[in-house]
């Protein structure tokens, strides 16, 4: 949990000039778009680092779906822990990351994208989600499009807690063309908010990442490491299973399936070196099966295909998966079925 330590007082927002602080944001040329794969963690962690010397702390990831939260916490993390589509409402879970850098233990937290268009079950569900991530933290990474803002993005803002210093990271900058409009959208961003700092990057680019982990580092409390510095995610085994299934599915299924589609993993056991899988796609109506099989299969092969060699990558292992198709009608707004499936 955070601790209630002073927060810092951030030396870039509220009294600055804007202009002076977009300057400032952007004085150095921002580097080329950098590589788009997430690296393994390779930076070498001290072996000892005397606990009054360690900081730690908690860093909530929030925006609207899509704005490139999950892809962002993999490359803080160096290693993909959190699965990213084109599809909205990809992210349904809580998900944590740590990375220790130096003196600083950061535990990111990647949340669902606020729920604003339906109100069933899951979506209650993934919104919950979001509130108990953002009331508890030492520092809130807010992530809109750079240069953009609209009602959805408003309605994550209005949900911030005013006691916690939050940043504004504009992320996509790289495909800004004209950085000089930048000055009214961001003066208009700080008279909805008091941002601590203003960040414009490109999630994808790893010399941006280093950049970020320079500015978040000051918000971290002076406290001892909550984990093992070789330590990712809290996520187990079983739950990335499931969640690489998810992605390969809707991603190899593009806007025809409904987002409500989900996986639940029947069998993980462990076979010497190899890791046997045994999950199940549930949708909500027959058609939606078929498309998820596919002509003669093949889509569900496809399926299965990439998502093994996702976890075979992960794991570095041989992985065995089998995967079924069921229909289980109107899950999504069943409040039981809804927390059977996994949901918080």
């Amino acid at each position: 949990m955070a601790n209630d330590s002073p927060k810092p007082v951030p030396s870039s927002a509220a009294a600055d000039d804007l202009d002076a602080m977009l300057a400032r944001a952007l004085g150095k040329p921002l580097p080329a778009a950098g590589p788009t794969e997430v690296p393994m963690a390779e930076e070498a962690v001290p072996e000892e680092v005397p606990e009054s010397a360690q900081r730690c702390g908690f860093v909530a990831i929030v925006g609207k779906p899509n704005v490139g939260k999950s892809t962002l916490l993999n490359a803080l993390v160096g290693q993909k822990i959190s699965i990213t589509s084109r599809k909205a409402q990809t992210t349904r879970h809580r998900i944590t990351g740590y990375r220790t850098q130096g003196t600083d233990q950061f535990v990111f937290v990647d949340t669902p994208g606020f729920q604003t268009r339906h109100g069933n079950a899951l979506n209650r569900s993934l919104n919950k989600t979001v509130l108990g991530a953002v009331t508890d933290v030492d520092l809130i990474l807010f992530v809109v499009e750079a240069g953009r803002f609209n009602l959805a993005d408003a309605k994550v803002l209005d949900l911030l807690p005013k006691n916690i210093p939050v940043i504004l990271l504009a992320n996509k900058f790289d495909l800004v063309h004209r950085r000089g409009e930048l000055a009214p959208w961001l003066r208009s961003m700080q008279e909805r908010h008091a941002f601590a700092e203003f960040v414009p990057m490109s999630a994808k680019n790893l010399r941006d990442i280093g950049r970020l982990f320079d500015i978040c580092g000051k918000y971290l409390p002076q406290q001892p490491w909550m984990h093992e510095p070789d330590e990712l995610t809290d996520r187990s085994e079983r739950f990335m299973a499931a969640e690489m299934v998810r992605e390969k599915l809707f991603r190899l299924t593009g806007d025809e399936l409904p987002y409500t589609s989900t996986v639940v993993v029947d069998k993980f056991e462990l076979d010497g070196a190899m890791r046997r899988v045994a999950a199940t796609i549930v949708v909500e109506r027959e058609g939606h099966k078929g498309m998820v099989i596919g002509e003669k299969g093949e889509k569900l092969k496809r399926i299965g295909t990439e998502a093994r060699q996702e976890l075979e990558k992960l794991w570095d292992c041989k992985v065995f998966l089998e995967l079924w198709v069921k229909v289980r009608s109107g899950w999504a707004d069943d409040d039981a079925r809804v927390r059977s499936f996994g949901y918080e």
